[in-house]
């Protein structure tokens, strides 16, 4: 059987949920630079040949190409039977908390990270705004973690993965993981299951070299 094949990048969060979730099932898979920084996710053969959304992650399987994470983190659970709940209901709200996640959690902190730390942008009325909303969305995941120790149910599902995708990251712009207790220690046990690995030892592309001419 050939390995999966992840198209990625090591300051992708988005990236870093499939990737992470390969190791933690154990699968064979090697991973596909993309030189996003330098603007390969924007050029017409990535679009045409890879991805016409111009984004990572893309994973590949045999003939099966598939992108956007929760899509992915989707088919692998349900491929390797990990990180599932058994019932229905669990799996709606795994859905959940994967569209929050998308929606609120990762989009407002990925966009000021980026803003801030990536591209070295200074502090303006959108890195506030941003930050305001970032840690609303962590406030939330924080009180939902006080009663439980993971998103959904009494082990780690897709959701947790997924929510996974930015915290460990050394750029925080702002918005520091310690400041809520309950999804510190939620981090703390993710990082503790076997196959973990942080980002930038599990992604090509770091350190960060950004051409000139962006």
């Amino acid at each position: 059987m050939s390995p999966f094949k992840l198209y990625c990048f090591a300051q992708s969060g988005n990236a870093y949920r499939v990737a992470l979730m390969l190791e933690l099932c154990g699968l064979a898979w090697e991973a596909r630079f993309v030189d996003y920084f330098n603007g390969e996710t924007r050029t017409e053969a990535y679009k045409r040949d890879v991805n016409e959304m111009g984004e990572v992650p893309v994973l590949v399987d045999g003939a099966l190409k598939l992108s956007q994470s929760g899509v992915i983190l989707d088919y692998l659970a349900k491929k390797t039977g990990h990180f599932l709940p058994d019932d229905e209901e669990g799996r709606r709200e795994v859905l959940r908390w994967i569209l929050f996640d998308n929606h609120k959690f990762t989009s407002y902190f990925a966009t000021l990270r980026f803003m801030v730390e990536l591209r070295g942008e200074g502090e303006n009325e959108l890195s506030a705004f941003l930050r305001t909303r970032a840690r609303a969305a962590y406030a939330v995941a924080d009180k939902h973690l006080q009663a439980s120790d993971f998103l959904v149910g009494d082990r780690p599902t897709i959701a947790d993965i997924s929510l996974a995708g930015y915290i460990y990251y050394p750029e925080r712009a702002g918005v520091v993981v310690e400041d809520y207790p309950a999804l510190a220690r939620w981090a703390g046990r993710i990082a503790a299951l076997p196959g973990w690995k942080a980002p930038y030892e599990l992604m090509p592309g770091h350190p960060l070299v950004i051409a000139e001419t962006l």
